[in-house]
């Protein structure tokens, strides 16, 4: 049986539908009625990283795991593993990122994740650790302006980063969950090129068929955004990320991909191709349907 935790997120549901059929696939969310009719076949548990019962009831007569967690302030890993260990768990693969490789990070997020990775390589179980760059889907976020102000606005519009498809993420999942061969592997994942915010800016005025506006935010202007979703010291480890990154820290292009799965790392052309209709007018916004003149 395979485990699935943050099945209903942007990585965890694609590794749910790339699957193969007739596998035992478990799905834990602390909130079912998020997964109703989302995966059909598969057997949804409720599950809690706080609440151990729950995780010992979701690990029950699991062979392999996806483990996904959120939180930078908490144990959440670590009560996960535990379980995974006291349940005959026999694999778990984890989603980290690929800043832990880069001695210039210090950030909380990223120190979180180098503790995690730790904890997983010390516990005695089997282990493959996915570290992708930053997901093609981020910017989503720029939906919104770009259906009401044909703009997008980001920190360093110039400086690079190797994003990478969560599908292709999703990608390897899936072949580390039913593959022996990648138990002890670490894979950094990016998509095939390096890309600026102005790059992807360009590329979705010329699929929608408009001229998009790039502004560019100060640091002090992206604090502020971010402050409106996530606590202070998650906003400070955001924005020293984006240091690094206008540093050059996040360029470097790997085909781990391809070499995992077979197949090329999808651009971000292809990405926004098949989600551009979040970056178009929906007629209850406009009264017309736009962008796309």
């Amino acid at each position: 049986m395979i485990l699935v935790t943050g099945a209903t997120g942007t990585v965890g549901r694609e590794v749910v539908r790339g699957l193969p059929a007739g596998l035992h696939v478990r799905v834990m969310t602390r909130d079912p009625a998020k997964a109703v009719g989302m995966f059909p076949g598969t057997e949804v548990v409720v599950g809690d990283y706080a609440d151990p019962p729950s995780l010992a009831r979701a690990l029950q007569g699991v062979r392999t795991a996806f483990l996904v967690t959120m939180r930078v302030d908490g144990d959440d890993d670590a009560r996960f593993v535990s379980a995974a260990c006291a349940a005959g768990v026999r694999r778990v693969v984890k989603l980290s990122a690929a800043a832990v490789l880069d001695p210039g990070a210090d950030d909380l997020i990223t120190r979180r994740q180098r503790a995690n990775e730790d904890l997983l390589r010390g516990c005695g179980l089997q282990w493959t650790l996915l570290r992708p760059r930053a997901f093609m889907s981020n910017s989503l976020s720029w939906a919104a302006p770009v259906r009401h102000e044909r703009t997008v606005r980001a920190l360093y519009g110039t400086s690079p980063n190797a994003c990478v498809d969560p599908r292709d993420i999703a990608g390897v999942a899936v072949r580390a969950l039913t593959e022996e061969s990648h138990a002890g592997h670490a894979y950094t994942l990016t998509g095939p090129r390096a890309l600026t915010a102005v790059d992807q800016t360009r590329e979705l005025g010329r699929l929608l068929g408009i001229s998009l506006r790039f502004e560019e935010l100060a640091p002090d202007e992206a604090r502020a955004a971010l402050s409106g979703r996530w606590p202070p010291s998650v906003v400070e480890a955001l924005l020293a990320s984006a240091e690094r990154q206008r540093a050059g820290a996040k360029a470097r292009v790997e085909d781990t991909v391809e070499m995992v799965t077979g197949c090329p790392a999808r651009s971000f052309r292809r990405w926004a191709q098949d989600h551009i209709e979040a970056f178009t007018a929906t007629p209850d916004e406009s009264g017309t349907r736009q962008g796309t003149v």
